[in-house]
């Protein structure tokens, strides 16, 4: 049984087909880890966990829950974490406002999600509502940098088995467009603290001075970034990129990450949504924003609203006929790329469309070449170059594809995933200052209404403890490694000169490359392509980016990457990959009962897990519990046990099964521990036995609707009814 009081091992309850799945392996992992005397908890991160933990003034008692998002982030704090993260969603506002009525119809009596605040109570509601939206856990719970790479057995597999790669034409008109200046990479300003500073963030303007945000604490040694994109230098170029897109005769498309950038990204987007229907705006803004349109909640949102307004909707039909047809996230349904801020994620889309030889679908449900608009300069180089590599080589063969490990300066809220707090829409002319305690004006610019200013952070120890990873991992591979960043960028010039030092004093600077974002693309490309591996020594944002490009290349997938976060207190943190693809697996468990989530993310990250806890703890028993995981796992990928995609065939549960009898029989065959040995003979026997019945039942569910109680927050019962349908299976897990 999961002891959540104190668990060797934290499991976190998730999201969307995450979630789903969890239902049916998470009673599995319990019965083999509570034979070698682990004990493997839950903690509850999931949308819907984190509304209720913020509204607990608004629950009966029986409903109230736990924060468990603040309790683990205590936990990673200490030596003794060891937590396997699913992923969660990083939730958009049209999914927030989606889980809260969905929570209201279950009963729960929290508030609505104000648009417009206007009342104290309103204001008050929708600040707490603001600190759930985004990349609202990950910050928490990351102590520690990234290490990130594709598991021995799964490259090898990948490699054996190659994937379907779309073939890319040297004539292809498919692009990355990007503002050629005014942005945050050129407007951006950046220093090292050499003292602990207390700074506040101020707009001065002809009226006076405003206080954006203040007390903002720094320890020595901090890199302070400040920087502004304009927002009038955004609307030209979205303009322009649009007239552009038109006249090449290709899909028009917009990639940003609304839900980690949770405050500058949806603002960017509310622009593209506003210069694509600006003759609309201009004819009836009035009436749309008192219908209670935000153009930063996507075409879908918009509307929604004036469905009952027949002379916008005949205006928006005739701005639509004079643009260009629009990249689609699903053409059967209408919608587009502009519908939903959270559907078209940057580090998912982009490598799903470079994987299909610069292809997207467009309205009429065929593939085209497409422009895609990136507006920030900061990374748009990396996806830029990725296609011109592509253009002039061809395609990548998995086959012989060397891999491009990951190293992530991520911890205590490295760079801009950790802005949100220090970003601001501005609400008119003057010039933004950062000043010092001291009164020391540490940045300014000077902005008009309607820009975006943020400024983000990395500290020393974080920076420190990244560097040496790096050294770490390139002295334990070999391999070609490379700190992707760039001389002539403010922000990457002040890490440069934390690097320099380290390696030198350490005497490996031979062993490294420093390159910009668009030559380390170049360069691990070149590599990768000859068969050779390297590493990507990176940034916050760009580790999260290549770990999706490079893996989706390589592998198909960025979901069975080995993902573990070195705590920088001695724990451990291991993550399962990515989610990008879980609400087309929910809809298909809920209309077809088939979930065809690929777990193997969850399986590398559980015999890391055991194997820590078994160095951690010196706990032998949980290192054969780890290792033999490994068998299973190659067992899985070795005859073919993944999941489909197809109704009628093997799904999620299926691959649990087989997970469970190659985990049962190599604990049987295993030698090192006669105890297990004995306890799991006769459960791989049964396993073995029974497996005719086993996948019949499991099979025999499929082909018709599942009800599981609710998308963001489904009903426990009806869920393990669902993903636990074979009462044969069930009863030799006990």
């Amino acid at each position: 049984m999961a002891d959540n009081s104190n668990p060797d091992i934290v499991y976190t309850k998730v999201d969307e087909a995450p979630e789903l799945a969890s239902a049916s392996l998470l009673p599995i992992i319990q019965r083999f880890a509570a034979a070698a005397g682990v004990s493997v908890g839950t903690k509850d991160i999931s949308l819907a966990g984190r509304i209720l933990a913020t509204f607990p003034d608004k629950l009966k008692d029986d409903q109230r829950v736990t924060d468990d998002l603040a309790e683990l982030g205590q936990l990673v704090k200490t030596p003794d974490a060891n937590v396997i993260k699913l992923p969660n969603i990083s939730a958009s506002v049209p999914q927030l406002v989606a889980a809260v009525r969905e929570l209201q119809g279950q009963g729960f009596d929290i508030p609505d999600y104000p648009d417009d605040p206007q009342t104290d109570e309103e204001k008050e509601v929708r600040a707490r509502y603001d600190s759930i939206k985004g990349s609202a856990v990950n910050p928490v719970l990351r102590e520690g940098n990234s290490d990130r790479r594709a598991a021995a057995p799964v490259k090898k597999f990948a490699q054996n088995n190659p994937h379907r790669m779309g073939d890319w034409s040297s004539d292809s008109k498919t692009r990355v467009a990007a503002m050629s200046g005014n942005d945050f990479f050129s407007n951006e300003k950046s220093t090292t603290l050499d003292k602990a500073a207390t700074a506040k963030i101020v707009l001065e303007t002809a009226g006076g001075e405003t206080v954006l945000k203040d007390s903002v604490s720094y320890p020595e040694g901090t890199v302070v970034d400040a920087t502004y994109m304009s927002a009038k230098a955004l609307d030209a170029f979205l303009a322009e990129e649009i007239e552009k897109t038109k006249e090449e005769g290709v899909l028009f498309s917009i990639h940003m990450k609304a839900t980690m950038m949770k405050v500058s990204d949806p603002i960017i987007f509310g622009h593209a949504v506003k210069e694509w229907l600006k003759p609309v705006f201009e004819k009836y803004g009035d009436e749309m924003k008192a219908a209670g349109v935000d153009p930063a909640s996507g075409l879908g949102d918009l509307l929604e609203r004036v469905k009952d307004k027949p002379e916008i909707l005949k205006a928006i039909e005739e701005v639509r006929d004079t643009r260009p047809p629009m990249y689609m996230v699903d053409s059967d349904r209408g919608i587009t790329n502009l519908h939903v801020p959270s559907d078209v994620i940057i580090d998912a889309s982009m490598p799903a469309l470079i994987r299909s030889g610069g292809k997207g679908w467009g309205p009429d449900n065929k593939e085209h070449d497409a422009v895609c608009v990136i507006p920030d300069n900061s990374y748009a180089p990396v996806y830029d170059e990725t296609i011109k590599f592509f253009k002039a080589n061809g395609k990548l063969d998995p086959a012989t594809a060397g891999t491009v490990q990951n190293l992530g300066l991520m911890a205590q809220k490295a760079e801009e995933y950790g802005s949100h707090p220090t970003t601001f829409e501005i609400p008119e002319d003057g010039t933004v200052k950062m000043v010092l305690d001291d009164g020391t004006v540490l940045h300014e610019h000077k902005v008009e209404k309607g820009d975006i200013w943020r400024s983000a952070s990395a500290r020393k120890a974080p920076i420190e403890d990244w560097v040496n990873l790096a050294i770490e991992r390139q002295k334990a591979t070999g391999y070609r490694a490379i700190f992707w960043l760039d001389e002539n960028r403010a922000h990457d010039a002040e890490l440069i000169s934390f690097v320099k030092p380290i390696l030198e004093a350490k005497g490996v600077a031979d062993k490294f490359e420093i390159m910009a974002p668009r030559e380390a693309t170049r360069a691990s490309l070149e590599t990768i392509t000859k068969g050779e591996n390297t590493i990507a020594i990176t940034g916050n944002v760009l580790r999260d980016y290549l770990t999706d490009l490079f893996p989706i290349l390589e592998l198909a997938t960025s979901a069975k990457m080995l993902s573990i976060v070195k705590l920088m207190n001695g724990g451990g943190l291991f993550e399962t990959g990515a989610g990008g693809s879980a609400p087309k697996h929910v809809q298909q468990l809920q209309s077809e009962n088939h979930l065809r989530w690929d777990s193997l993310g969850e399986f590398c990250a559980l015999g890391e897990s055991f194997k820590f806890l078994g160095d951690s703890k010196d706990n032998a028993r949980a290192r054969v519990l780890g290792e033999t995981v490994e068998t299973a796992t190659q067992g899985i990928l070795d005859h073919g046990r993944s999941p489909s995609r197809k109704v009628g065939e093997p799904d999620n549960r299926d691959s649990h099964y087989w997970f469970a009898r190659y985990w049962a029989e190599a604990l049987a065959a295993q030698s090192d521990d006669a105890a297990l040995a004995e306890e799991f003979g006769p459960i791989a026997k049964a396993l073995a036995e029974n497996e005719d019945k086993i996948t019949g039942e499991l099979a025999a569910v499929q082909g018709k609707p599942a009800d599981i109680g609710g998308y963001y927050h489904p009903d426990d019962d009806k869920l393990a009814s669902v993903m636990r349908p074979s009462a044969t299976l069930n009863g030799i897990m006990g």
